[in-house]
């Protein structure tokens, strides 16, 4: 939810300089975003087991490159790194809205409602499709500090974690499109090729 969100990035900012980043593109971001057919992106990510300033440091460089891709949401394989580790904004238009970070993040409960809701992602910049998931989730994690952490999610905010998190099982949402007409016309319109795409099993 919304307040859970709030609640949860302004308990993080006293703690981070990453919460500190400007929401403004930087003339050169300090993380290359990788591509669709980069294989770092078909990876499983590894869990982090000790959060400390380096952790924090890439969240704040995660952040910078966010925003400069006009992003709201980042995985670490993204950026060439195997690590479970997001950062989220969706308030990015909102200089005063913190961005949620999310360390080890595990989606423990999904809602029985479905929605379907176009996607884009700063990996294969350009496509726009929709794509079929849970309206509302539940969610622990770690903060940039270390502490365990809950949240209730839902809307846009639930979409964008659940985005997130496939990233760092190797699943980009293209894989969970289910019009495979509208998928092939797209990525060939962006210059992506459709063998980079492992279709997920509709079940």
């Amino acid at each position: 939810m919304a307040n859970n969100f709030s609640q949860l990035a302004k308990k993080s900012r006293n703690n981070l300089s990453s919460s500190k980043v400007k929401k403004e593109a930087v003339e050169n971001p300090p993380l290359e975003i990788f591509k669709l057919g980069d294989d770092v992106l078909r990876t499983n990510a590894q869990r982090i087991r000790k959060v400390d300033l380096e952790t924090r440091n890439l969240a704040k460089d995660m952040l910078k490159s966010m925003y400069s891709a006009k992003g709201i949401g980042l995985a670490a394989p993204q950026v060439g790194i195997s690590k479970e580790l997001l950062v989220i904004d969706i308030n990015f238009e909102d200089s005063a809205a913190e961005p949620l970070i999310l360390i080890n993040p595990e989606i423990t409960a999904y809602g029985n409602t479905l929605n379907s809701y176009e996607e884009g992602c700063l990996s294969i910049p350009g496509v726009y499709l929709n794509v079929i998931r849970p309206s509302t989730i539940k969610l622990k994690f770690s903060d940039e500090m270390g502490r365990p952490r809950k949240m209730n999610a839902e809307g846009l905010l639930a979409r964008c974690i659940q985005h997130e998190v496939d990233h760092l099982r190797g699943v980009l949402f293209v894989d969970r499109v289910t019009s495979k007409e509208d998928l092939k016309a797209e990525l060939k319109k962006e210059g992506f090729q459709m063998k980079d795409v492992f279709p997920l099993s509709q079940s």
